[in-house]
């Protein structure tokens, strides 16, 4: 609990610099809005009920984006960490896909799924998957041989061995991959969001500058990174329900 007393201290002086950014700099408030003017732009949008909306619109496409990149991520790098004969040959194409950015395959996701949900969602799938699948076969080529002797001589087999030892064991490992791909999912949303979709908080940022409105511009803005740190501090809390779970000592 003692690191989360400095956040409140950070907050305000952040907002004390941003003042006086904007004041000492002759900065035109049209252009760049003082924090007292975000502010309000923050009651302006909850008061017309589109902020509420936006984020959810954006955590839902999130979710179900990010979630089905762990499930995949998991599953198939327990497969390919278990089997290093075929992780070997599957690698190199890993490897020359990975440090593609998903908004290069913006013009094929938007060919084949067409416009609004879809392409944000396909989006965060390709951003997260890769972060999940890397350390999840790095913690299963680097288990202790412990787990698996000790399994082996109480006749656990595969799947359960797999599934019952190994996952639990590795869980660590896997766990840092998660926040990666949380990061880096949530960051590349926002660009999903600007391609034919009608909501969201992508879709706000489009909105504001075309209406040449900086200030809920720079509360969309904002938005973003506060949902990001709550998203953050939940799938900490949902790791450590996990290893407590497990018994994990971290």
């Amino acid at each position: 609990m003692k690191k989360y007393t400095y956040v409140p201290g950070s907050f305000i002086a952040a907002w004390l610099i941003w003042e006086l950014i904007v004041r000492l700099g002759g900065f035109n408030e049209a252009l760049l809005p003082t924090p007292y003017k975000v502010l309000i732009g923050f009651g302006e949008l909850i008061g017309d009920g589109v902020l509420f909306k936006d984020i959810a619109d954006s955590l839902v496409r999130f979710f179900i984006g990010y979630l089905i990149s762990v499930v995949a991520g998991v599953f198939f790098g327990l497969i390919l960490g278990w089997y290093k004969g075929i992780w070997n040959y599957i690698n190199p194409i890993v490897q020359v896909i990975r440090p593609i950015s998903p908004v290069a395959w913006l013009p094929f996701i938007v060919l084949f799924f067409g416009i609004g949900q879809a392409p944000a969602i396909v989006i965060i799938f390709i951003a997260a998957f890769f972060p999940v699948l890397l350390s999840t076969v790095s913690a299963i080529q680097n288990i202790d041989p412990v787990y698996i002797k000790v399994a082996r001589n109480f006749g656990i087999k595969q799947p359960e061995l797999l599934f019952k030892i190994v996952l639990p064991a590795v869980f660590p490992g896997i766990a840092s991959g998660l926040h990666i791909a949380l990061g880096t999912a949530w960051i590349f949303l926002v660009t999903g969001e600007m391609v034919g979709s009608q909501t969201g908080l992508g879709f706000l940022i489009i909105d504001m500058r075309n209406n040449l409105r900086n200030d809920l511009l720079m509360v969309a803005i904002l938005t973003i990174g506060f949902v990001g740190l709550l998203l953050d501090w939940g799938v900490s809390l949902i790791e450590k329900w996990i290893y407590k779970r497990w018994g994990i000592e971290k």
